[in-house]
């Protein structure tokens, strides 16, 4: 099925791409990969009189570590965080989600920012955005404004962002010491949506945990941070059967829904057992 007809934009600056999404409103829809967007154009389900290309704004085209943290720009594509070497030495867990988005194809041409802004409930990107504090850099002709992740998304395909706004880049905060995690996922298939997201970071100082993070996808109707099961692990030294309680509390902060890739009750079991496998696979690299 064909989009219904569109007038396109391709802005080469930033400054451009925000003076047409002052004049154009809501008729526009920014376009980065595309890997969202264009199958609900075909759908009918999104019909934007304008498209906004702004593949061409090459500013937004960046991986930044530095010492406030990771920075990711907006046409930062997931292959970029998938081959990066400091993000696979500094940050694993979103290291580990790069590299499980749906398929080598959608990582070649979509982008972080792009599946945060299409805040699809079953997105890899939302729960680690929630579990490790991320924050989005907002600018529109009005000015600039930084939201948490954890206040960005409204409900499924729904944020924050006013027509005017463009997202440039997300930010994931520094924090002192090194840090363990990883994102574990259950798809039916490659390329698959997840069935059930689980990411998991955390810091150690002192043999204890100093910070902790968990984010769910796919087990509500938005994004999970599992703020009840991070607090257990607070100031806690990591064992195995602290491991299995956290777990029991991430399952029980779930709320899934039955559907075709499996009950509530297989989904929170899923929860318990990827979110112990996670800090189990922590205490193995802590102890190596």
């Amino acid at each position: 099925m064909y989009p219904p007809r569109f007038d396109y934009a391709v802005p080469t600056t930033l400054q451009e791409a925000l003076d047409i999404l002052s004049r154009r409103g809501d008729e526009a829809k920014v376009l980065a990969g595309g890997q969202s967007l264009i199958p609900l154009m075909k759908l009918r389900f999104a019909q934007p009189a304008w498209l906004l290309d702004i593949n061409r704004v090459t500013e937004l085209e960046f991986v930044r570590d530095g010492p406030d943290g990771l920075s990711v720009g907006a046409l930062a594509r997931h292959r970029h965080l998938e081959r990066s070497e400091a993000v696979r030495a500094r940050y694993p867990t979103v290291a580990a989600c790069a590299s499980q988005v749906a398929d080598p194809l959608v990582r070649n041409l979509g982008t972080l920012v792009g599946s945060l802004c299409h805040a699809d409930p079953q997105g890899d990107w939302g729960a680690v955005a929630v579990a490790m504090d991320a924050q989005l850099m907002i600018r529109s002709l009005r000015g600039h404004r930084i939201v948490p992740a954890t206040e960005f998304f409204l409900g499924p395909l729904t944020t924050v962002l006013q027509p005017d706004e463009l997202v440039t880049e997300a930010r994931f905060p520094a924090v002192p010491g090194r840090m363990f995690g990883t994102y574990l996922k259950l798809e039916r298939k490659v390329g698959d949506f997840a069935t059930v997201g689980v990411a998991v970071f955390l810091t150690l100082s002192d043999g204890r945990v100093a910070r902790a993070g968990i984010g769910l996808t796919a087990v509500g109707p938005m994004y999970v941070k599992a703020r009840g099961a991070e607090s257990l692990l607070l100031g806690q030294a990591l064992t195995d059967e602290l491991a299995a309680e956290v777990a029991r509390k991430a399952a029980e902060e779930a709320d899934p829904a039955s559907d075709h890739r499996g009950s509530a009750h297989y989904k929170r079991q899923v929860v318990r057992v990827f979110v112990q496998r996670a800090l189990r696979h922590a205490m193995v690299i802590k102890a190596a």
